[in-house]
């Protein structure tokens, strides 16, 4: 870290550090969606990215940042947080002097990361982010917080249920890494063996 871009200045050798503190000053409340969740999303970027051979730097920040827009998204202030975070990305990384390719590449990856919407990753880093933050809605983790999600907005049982079959239970399909996709598969089967519990204990069955 700390090479020289096309101005001659010189970007910080802490830039993750940095900009994991930067990244956490959006988030005044934790939640479904809040920094807890941005530090599983840089775990699991950083474990697949090792195994992918990706750029772990572009992939680091593009992590920590990829959700520093959710917070206005929720508050009705911005339609995308996928676009406002990119935005946000690009503004504070030329900023502190980051060079231009690499501000582009964290910048591209965070557009491409919302499954729903938006662009499909065309680079590693972007298709590995893209994978981390659907791998966060999957297993343990992802049960917990679709319940998170059901306790936050009034949701019975039942209705989490069906965002389980509606949405979770489809990003196993979703993967665009094999590590991604092995990591899923597993996450996938404690999800369906959850379902499945649940479903006989609400029946009464033994």
């Amino acid at each position: 870290m700390g090479d020289n871009n096309a101005n001659g200045r010189r970007y910080p050798g802490d830039i993750v550090e940095r900009t994991r503190e930067f990244a956490r000053s959006f988030f005044n409340r934790n939640g479904t969606h809040g920094f807890d969740h941005v530090e599983r999303v840089f775990n699991l970027c950083m474990s697949i990215g090792r195994r992918e051979g990706a750029d772990l730097e572009i992939l680091a920040l593009a992590s920590l940042l990829h959700d520093v827009a959710r917070p206005l998204e929720e508050a009705g202030r911005v339609k995308d947080h996928a676009v406002e975070g990119a935005r946000i990305a690009r503004r504070y990384l030329r900023e502190i002097g980051y060079p231009e390719d690499r501000t582009e590449a964290v910048a591209r990856a965070i557009e491409a990361h919302r499954f729903s919407r938006g662009p499909a990753p065309d680079t590693l880093e972007a298709k590995i982010l893209s994978d981390a933050d659907k791998l966060d809605a999957m297993g343990a983790v992802g049960v917990a917080r679709v319940f998170m999600y059901s306790g936050e907005h009034g949701r019975d049982v039942e209705t989490s249920l069906r965002h389980f079959e509606e949405k979770i239970l489809k990003l196993k399909d979703m993967m665009y890494t094999e590590t991604g996709r092995r990591m899923a598969e597993e996450r996938h089967e404690y999800t369906l063996r959850f379902i499945e519990r649940l479903r006989r204990e609400m029946r009464g069955e033994l």
